[in-house]
């Protein structure tokens, strides 16, 4: 069911926007051959992808966060994933195409992460894409971060656009949780890293996306 009235679409970043999973594939790879431990096959990586640094140090390490280590090994994935932010990640296929449809229809787009600024700021310039987004949110622009509804909240604010007149695009069940309690459209982005255990279709989201391309027939 698609919405006439939508203004602004905002953008999760890792696995919604962004292609990032080959470059934090390679960061955790790289730190588990730097401990001694063998690299893991990229299909079981890209799933995880999502969960941020903290959720891959598990998958690699079979670690918990209260392990000594766990806060070592996670500082030094995220410092080789720092220097090497931009190697391998695009776009998404089609999603140059929708963000160029937004832009030339006067409606705004914008980003909405859990990802830090540290992180987030340098990626988006480095694809030359923080100067064409109306908003970014980061996971440490305000105290919380989703599924609260206040990153969403605070985009909408910036842009000037009610939230009712938004959709929000993710790829994780907080995603559509943040969207739901902020009182906006969602959108599933399938062709994101979804866990073999997710149901997405459970989530209550306006409609599920195989492709960016379905963003423009959802608008309209």
């Amino acid at each position: 069911m698609s919405s006439p009235q939508i203004q602004t679409i905002l953008f999760d970043l890792d696995g919604t926007l962004l292609d990032t999973a080959p470059d934090l594939a390679q960061a955790l790879n790289a730190t588990l051959l730097a401990n001694g431990r063998a690299a893991l096959p990229f299909e079981q990586i890209r799933p995880v992808v999502s969960h941020g640094g903290s959720a891959l140090i598990r998958l690699g390490f079979q670690l918990e966060p209260q392990h000594p280590q766990f806060e070592p090994l996670r500082t030094q994935l995220l410092a080789y994933y720092q220097a090497h932010i931009a190697d391998q990640t695009r776009l998404f296929p089609g999603m140059e195409a929708v963000l160029q449809h937004i832009e030339a229809h006067s409606l705004n787009w914008g980003v909405v992460t859990n990802k830090p600024g540290w992180l987030t700021e340098p990626l988006l310039e480095a694809l030359d894409l923080q100067r064409r987004a109306a908003s970014v949110v980061c996971g440490d622009t305000l105290t919380e971060c989703k599924p609260h509804p206040a990153p969403l909240l605070h985009a909408c604010e910036r842009i000037g656009t009610p939230p009712g007149h938004c959709v929000y695009i993710g790829d994780a069940e907080r995603d559509i949780k943040a969207g739901h309690n902020a009182g906006m459209a969602t959108l599933v982005a399938l062709f994101g890293y979804l866990m073999e255990n997710d149901r997405p279709e459970d989530w209550g989201a306006s409609a599920l996306i195989q492709q960016p391309a379905d963003i423009l027939a959802w608008l309209g």
